[in-house]
């Protein structure tokens, strides 16, 4: 085996993200969340580690399914308090070279023309090391935020996220030719007029008449992540994503989701390696495995069962207040995210009941924990890398910082002694750091948007 294993930290702005209940952990750090010390500290720990990025999940509404309100939702930090992942990046950049930034926004709630200038000043800022993470949003409270009376239909956010993408492309990858910079002080000239191009654009949802307001940035179009994986969303993101994060229980469900996307990437024109895959992971180790037990049992004493099933009712469309624990739950349809629904079927089976999803969510959320020494856990990340076809990680943190400072000083030598894990960061922006590559390769669809006789 010769690929490198890829490592995201997995966080949020906020204090309870994932494994719920463990912010009341008495080593954890999280409630620090609105200091900016907090993550620059963070970054510089990652980079020391030789992470390739941190990947920072966002949502605009609040989990308020469960029991029909968001009492419970605040009372266990469940999300909420969340503040904005794109203003920690400036910061966190300036603190560090080579570390990556994947940022969650959702396109349903950003104007396209004022977002596009949002990531090319992060793109420049960073020099080239910022991904976005394309997301159409799940929750209804999000919607109704903005003034909307609820979200549209899955398949229906993805049309128009389709449309959205265009218009993204025509404004990264077209506005701006690459010699329109010509900085010629004798003469006052900065730009040269005829080498920057009007973007026109009227469609179903979106309309746009205007130019690029940034000069093209290192990347251009920024690292694109997409995380869905339900039919719609695989089709997005065969089309669209570089890097797909994934979630599920079990080997064979998320090769089977991989083999697919990129057989479809393949359909597209695109080639299969144009695709990276991270999976979702959690990880307690410790030096034995027996310290690790320990570990676990420590930390599970402060997972909150609420907030999993909390965090669970808004991300599945289903409120589990409503059931009894042996009741059986009726998934229906749902306009929440609909791959989580299909995740927790191929887990659960096709009847589910409360005490089955509870048994799962050990840690506070239903991504199952890998425990184990750093021999086992080295060993574990290699199986889901030779047996789904992965290409890394996203590590969603438990007690923070310990649980990376785990894996830095733990699991990463042994990566990097089996020749599985880099020993020093390639130079370069993100999508060259990835791919070899600076900008996105002719064959992706965003080409077709550029301008002609530029240089791509």
């Amino acid at each position: 085996m010769t690929r490198e294993i890829r490592f995201n930290a997995f966080d949020m702005n906020c204090v309870g993200h994932i494994q719920q209940g463990l912010w009341a952990h008495p080593r954890d750090q999280s409630h620090r969340y609105a200091q900016l010390r907090y993550w620059t500290a963070y970054a510089k720990r990652l980079e020391a580690g030789l992470f390739d990025g941190i990947f920072l999940a966002d949502v605009l509404g609040v989990n308020d399914v469960f029991g029909g309100s968001n009492a419970a939702a605040l009372r266990g930090a469940v999300q909420v308090p969340v503040n904005d992942p794109l203003l920690l990046v400036p910061a966190m950049a300036a603190v560090t070279e080579h570390l990556s930034f994947g940022v969650t926004a959702n396109l349903t709630h950003e104007p396209p023309f004022v977002f596009a200038r949002r990531m090319s000043t992060l793109d420049h800022l960073t020099g080239g090391r910022i991904g976005w993470n394309i997301v159409t949003g799940y929750l209804d409270s999000a919607a109704k935020a903005i003034g909307l009376d609820g979200m549209a239909a899955h398949d229906d956010r993805y049309d128009l996220a389709d449309e959205y993408m265009e218009i993204m492309y025509r404004l990264w990858e077209g506005s701006w030719e690459d010699d329109a910079i010509v900085f010629d002080q004798a003469n006052h000239v900065y730009a040269d007029p005829a080498k920057v191009h009007k973007v026109h654009h009227r469609g179903k949802q979106y309309g746009i008449e205007a130019i690029h307001l940034c000069e093209p940035s290192p990347q251009r179009t920024p690292v694109l992540y997409q995380a869905g994986s339900s039919t719609r969303g695989r089709q997005f993101a065969a089309t669209h994503a570089e890097c797909v994060f994934v979630n599920g229980q079990k080997i064979e469900g998320v090769k089977g989701i991989v083999d697919d996307i990129r057989a479809r990437a393949v359909e597209y024109g695109r080639n299969a390696e144009d695709v990276k895959v991270f999976v979702g992971a959690t990880i307690v180790t410790a030096r034995t495995e027996k310290e690790a037990r320990e570990k676990f049992a420590d930390y599970r004493a402060y997972a909150s069962s609420e907030g999993a099933l909390v965090h669970a009712a808004g991300s599945l469309g289903i409120d589990f207040a409503k059931y009894d624990l042996d009741e059986p739950i009726e998934t229906g349809k749902s306009s929440a995210i609909v791959s989580n629904v299909e995740a927790m079927t191929r887990t659960a089976g096709p009847q589910w009941t409360k005490r089955k999803l509870l048994e799962q969510m050990v840690l506070g959320s239903r991504q199952a924990p890998m425990v184990g020494s750093a021999e086992q856990i080295a060993d574990n990340l290699v199986a889901w890398m030779d047996e789904a076809g992965v290409d890394g990680f996203n590590l969603s943190r438990t007690v923070v910082p310990e649980c990376f400072d785990d894996i830095i000083e733990l699991v990463i030598p042994i990566l990097q002694e089996r020749g599985l894990y880099k020993t020093g960061y390639r130079e370069g922006p993100f999508r060259e750091k990835l791919f070899g590559t600076q900008r996105l390769p002719s064959r992706h669809i965003a080409a077709r948007y550029r301008t002609s006789g530029r240089v791509s």
